[in-house]
Order: C-alpha cells, then sequence, then structure tokens
C-alpha cells in the first residue's frame, strides 16, 4: 500500500487497456489493472481522500479507483458508454457521466448515467445528442447542469429526478434553459458559491445558482483575438485557467498557432496572460505553486511551468516517434503527451506517447527528477492523475 503522506501517480494506457500505479518521485510501479480501456476524453474526477472516479469504455462501467488503499477498485458501476465528460458534487456522492461521438464522426447518443454511490442506485434517461460537459451544483437538492452546442444551452435537471427515472432510459427534458453561444466547448464549477462556467468564443459564460434554476451573470471576456477550449478551476487560489488557441484556423497550420496561459481571478476579476510558445498546447496541470503545460512543436517540444510568482521555466522534452509533423493535422493517427499535478505537491508528471516513458518533473527547480519505463506504450499520450491523500482536488468537481 503506498505512503499516504506521498504522492500517487495513475497511468492509464487506454488503447492497450492497462492502469499503471506509479510512486512519485521514485518511479516504482506498485500496481496494475489489465483489461481497463479507460475514456481519455471523460478522463480521472477528484474524489475526497486522494480516490478518482473514470469510466471503463469497453466494459461500460464507471469506476472509483483508491490509489492509497489495499484494493485499487473501490465500486464499479454500470454506465453507458461512449463516457464524454465526468463530473459529481463535492462529497463525491452523486456522479453524472454524459456520452459523446466515441468512435463515430457525428453525435449519435443521446444517454446520461447519474449514479449515487451512497445509495448504489444508478439510472440511464435520454436527453439531447450531442456532446454535452457536465457540472453538479449541490445545496441541499443537487442540480445536473448540461452544456450543450448547436444550439448552445445550459440545460438545467434535478438530480433526485433523473435518478428516480423509470427503466428503459427515458427522454427527461431540462427544467429550464439559459441559453448559450452555439460554440461552447470547456466546463468548470466552483462549488462554494454554487457557480458554473462555460467557454465560448466571446469568453466565458457564467451562471450562478438560484434556487431551482440558474441565473446568468457577466461573461468573462478572454481579452485576446483568441479563445479559449479548455476551462479549470484552480482550487488553491479560487481562479479559472485555459490556454488561448490562436492563429491560422487550418489544423494544418497547427506549428503556427499561437498559445496564452489565461488565468482569472475570481476574487478580483483580474485577468493574466502568458505567452507559452507556437504549436498545439491544451490540458494543464495545477500543481501547488505552478501550473504545467505541454507544448508540442515540429522544433522541439518542452514542459512549461508557470509558477505564481510569474516566473516561467521550460523542460525540453525528448522528442516523440510518430508525433504530430508540419503538413498534418496534431491529433489524427499521431502520439500526444498527457500531463498531471497535484494541488499538494511540486511534482509533474507528463508522458512519452508511443514510447511507454513518463517524466517526473520537480516543479520548483524545472528539472526532470525521474523517467518512469512502462511495459505498455502508451499510444496517444495515455492520461495521467496525480494525488495525495488530502490535497484539494476535489474542489474542482469536473473531471479532468
Amino acid at each position: 500500500m503506498p505512503d499516504p503522506a506521498a504522492p500517487v501517480l495513475l497511468v492509464s494506457d487506454h488503447v492497450a487497456g492497462a492502469v499503471h500505479v506509479v510512486t512519485v518521485p521514485e518511479g516504482a510501479v506498485t500496481g496494475r489493472l489489465t483489461g481497463r480501456h479507460l475514456s481519455e476524453h471523460a478522463g480521472f474526477l477528484a474524489l475526497p481522500g486522494g480516490r478518482v472516479a473514470c469510466v471503463d469504455d469497453r466494459r461500460g462501467e464507471l469506476l472509483v479507483l483508491d490509489p492509497f488503499g489495499e484494493t485499487l477498485v473501490e465500486r464499479a458501476v454500470p454506465v453507458a458508454v461512449p463516457a464524454e465528460h465526468l463530473a459529481g458534487d463535492p462529497s463525491g456522492r452523486r456522479l453524472v457521466v454524459t456520452t459523446g461521438l466515441g468512435g463515430n464522426t457525428a453525435p449519435w447518443s443521446d444517454l446520461l448515467t447519474v449514479a449515487d454511490l451512497a445509495t448504489g442506485e444508478a439510472a440511464r434517461v435520454r436527453t439531447r445528442a450531442g456532446e454535452p460537459g457536465v457540472t453538479v451544483l449541490d445545496g441541499g437538492d443537487p442540480l445536473v447542469v448540461l452544456r450543450h452546442r448547436e444550439p448552445g444551452a445550459l440545460a438545467v435537471h434535478r438530480f433526485a429526478s433523473l435518478l428516480a427515472a423509470p427503466p428503459g432510459c427515458p427522454v427527461v427534458p431540462p427544467d429550464t434553459l439559459l441559453p448559450l453561444p452555439p460554440d461552447g466547448h470547456g466546463d468548470a464549477c466552483d462549488p462554494g458559491p454554487g457557480e458554473v462556467f462555460a467557454a465560448a468564443g466571446d469568453g466565458v459564460h457564467r451562471a450562478r445558482r438560484s434556487g431551482g434554476t440558474l441565473v446568468a451573470g457577466a461573461v468573462i471576456p478572454w481579452e485576446s483575438p483568441a479563445r479559449g477550449w479548455y476551462l479549470r478551476l484552480d482550487t488553491r487560489r479560487r481562479a479559472l485557467w485555459s490556454t488561448l488557441r490562436g492563429g491560422p484556423p487550418d489544423p494544418l497550420r497547427w506549428p503556427e498557432w499561437s498559445n496564452q496561459a489565461w488565468r482569472h481571478d475570481l476574487a478580483t476579476g483580474r485577468t493574466a496572460r502568458t505567452d507559452l510558445g507556437p504549436g498545439l498546447v491544451f490540458r494543464l496541470a495545477l500543481a501547488r505553486s505552478h501550473t504545467a503545460f505541454t507544448r508540442v512543436h515540429p522544433d522541439g517540444d518542452e514542459l512549461v511551468l508557470l509558477g505564481a510568482d510569474g516566473t516561467v521555466r521550460r523542460l525540453p522534452l525528448p522528442a516523440m516517434e510518430g508525433a504530430p509533423r508540419r503538413g498534418g493535422t496534431p491529433w489524427e493517427g499521431v502520439q500526444r503527451r498527457a500531463v498531471a499535478a497535484s494541488p499538494g505537491s511540486d511534482w509533474v508528471a507528463v508522458t512519452r506517447g508511443g514510447h511507454g516513458e513518463v517524466h517526473l518533473a520537480d516543479a520548483r527547480t524545472g528539472r526532470e527528477a525521474a523517467r518512469v519505463r512502462l511495459d505498455t506504450p502508451l499510444h496517444h499520450g495515455g492520461h495521467l492523475v496525480l494525488r495525495t491523500r488530502h490535497d484539494g482536488a476535489a474542489g474542482d468537481p469536473v473531471g479532468r
């Protein structure tokens, strides 16, 4: 059993169907699950006590994993797949899984699964086909908020009503709808004040719970000609983070894309932007005093560490065979990188897709401390989550 005071890394190879448990910073593999093809898109949801939730897309199961426990798989609940997004309430009791495209080219599934881990109850209903994002607001009578596109909307459902739906996957219309632009992509939830956020082309749309519905707030502008496609709540200092992508819209010209780290302080309303460099930058990870980004570019990849004091450290990463190249797109049939960190630790992990390697870096020094070599290749970069037992990461109740 891992030391409860030390960080633990879970590494998912969703193509090979394996999950590795790795100690940090030693890099020792102490456990493994096989035959588990986790949804890379739905990601990992941090739960209280160092646990995480994720979805096995092949078996159609929501898994609760405890890397600090005697048994890694604590719970398995049948859910509809392919999993698109995963979210829960701050207690980690009520979880919601939406379905998306999976291996298809057009939206086809409108199934939504809700589960109450305390009672063991679960239900599936039909909502609307698409690629819906999801957040859950508590407040005594939990609300499930779905973010839809084309047409854009925030659809509000009572969790209790969804859970009480009869068998047969009935269609359940929302209780209320709040309009959104049609290009929403990226979700965050601030449980304390009961706010949800959705990234769109014109900025971050925000809405606050009022009784059983939502009331729209002022849009937070990007203050840039670029926009964010990913949104994350910073549990360390109550802020929103994104990566602003600009430049030519043609994906074949991705090496020319510009990238900025975008941070909006929810207490002061101030926004800060930091240039990250050209290429492909997407997801980010939050360590104790740093925010980590991976940048992929034909001229060289790097891990970018942005300190709370504004300092920027750049760690060059070895090239990946099968990496995105000039003249091709940065996501079809290519290798990628995943990044993970914990707000309770200074360690950052980043994968080398196709090579079965994970780099462990100390954010305080910007140097690599260890390199883990696994027995699966981590095609497409795999997916990671880094936890300490009491790191507060569960304050962000959206899967990453």
